[in-house]
């Protein structure tokens, strides 16, 4: 009977609709029925809206979105159904568009002129950034829930199943593999890898986060940034699966109900830990490190410390996205489709908009001064504060 039970949660969470954040033990969120009312504030910040464009069509928040990418003033965007754009950052006028028969998921990777993507069918295609046209495209073992890591060398996926897969950048052709025990539930997202300087560091559904050699494979390190607690599965969930943040050779990363961490990049020797859980990306600024927790709170961190600076907490139960750091303030958006901007000095509000009715799932991007934002309905719109 356990057996059968267990069978059936798994189903819930690998084939749900996108990450389960208020899963397991911790928080108020089982003592809350609904998402926290907007409160009232001051205004500090206008917020202009610069252009907005509706080239993609509706999608599903799969994995908490499907993250664009922003290069040499190109924004590069994809859907759930297969479409994938790329929009001139200042005007917002659309470069070109390709459509693929492939359900896509996660997000784009670019590294130098190739743009990838991938989905949950496990199909991985790659572009030309310049112009869309496809490069070559394969099929890896599970679907793909994040955006591929890529560089001129190689490109690096990794599945839902606990594998990553090396692939040469100019052919797609297999270079190495390396995998995991995957846990017997986990949640349905995968941390986005990251190559820096010959190094791919990847987060997984076990709670380690580990250091390969982006040209072999081999493993050079890894970290048990989470240990699992409690009786049941549920309660022992400790998925990776937000992006880490690298600076000045630190890694950041957190996990689903284990921690938040810092970790050195050279040897993976973990440098301070606090509690946390979550599944969204971190976010780094005025050397903080900015987190959004399973039930809303969104809370800053000391980078050199982990020491916790501040925490809001009044949008709780609201869906937020992933934060982004911008000049001196902090985004967030939820799934009314507001964009809340806060001070990273103290958490306050200072700004709001409505972007769109259809709520906002993907991670947001900046180029410093500028905010994009790709809503549920398909649109993909830039702010500027003043």
């Amino acid at each position: 009977m356990r057996n059968l039970l267990c069978l059936f949660l798994a189903s819930l969470l690998v084939s749900g609709c996108g990450p389960l954040k208020n899963l397991g033990s911790g928080g108020n969120a089982s003592e809350k029925t609904g998402p926290a009312a907007l409160v009232a504030f001051e205004q500090e910040v206008n917020i202009n809206k610069l252009w907005s464009t509706n080239t993609l069509g509706e999608y599903a928040s799969i994995n908490g979105g499907i993250r664009p990418a922003l290069a040499a003033g190109v924004i590069y965007a994809a859907d759930s159904g297969g479409n994938v754009v790329a929009v001139d950052a200042g005007t917002g006028e659309q470069i070109w568009k390709k459509s693929l028969d492939s359900p896509l998921a996660g997000g784009v990777g670019l590294g130098g002129n190739l743009l990838v993507v991938a989905g949950t069918d496990g199909d991985v295609f790659a572009l030309e950034a310049e112009t869309g046209e496809q490069r070559w495209s394969v099929r890896v073992t599970s679907e793909v829930l994040a955006a591929p890591a890529v560089n001129d060398a190689v490109v690096v996926v990794q599945s839902h199943d606990g594998k990553l897969v090396g692939l040469h950048a100019s052919n797609g052709e297999r270079r190495w593999q390396y995998e995991i025990d995957s846990p017997i539930l986990t949640l349905r997202g995968t941390s986005p890898p990251i190559l820096s300087d010959g190094m791919l560091i990847a987060g997984f559904a076990n709670g380690k986060l580990v250091a390969l050699a982006a040209e072999s494979g081999s493993l050079l390190w890894e970290n048990r940034l989470a240990i699992p607690q409690g009786r049941t599965e549920l309660e022992r969930l400790i998925d990776i699966d937000g992006r880490a943040v690298l600076v000045d050779e630190v890694i950041y990363a957190s996990s689903y109900q284990g921690r938040i961490g810092a970790i050195a990049k050279a040897t993976g020797r973990g440098i301070w830990y606090q509690n946390s859980s979550s599944v969204h990306d971190l976010a780094y600024g005025l050397g903080q490190v900015y987190s959004v927790q399973k039930d809303d709170e969104v809370r800053a961190i000391r980078g050199n410390s982990g020491q916790t600076l501040w925490s809001n907490d009044q949008l709780s139960l609201r869906k937020l996205n992933s934060p982004v750091t911008i000049e001196a303030y902090l985004a967030v958006a939820d799934a009314e489709g507001y964009l809340h901007l806060l001070s990273q000095t103290d958490g306050r509000f200072v700004a709001r908009v409505k972007v769109d009715g259809d709520g906002v799932t993907a991670p947001m991007i900046a180029d410093g001064q500028k905010l994009y934002v790709q809503d549920n309905g398909g649109g993909l719109t830039a702010y500027q504060f003043d």
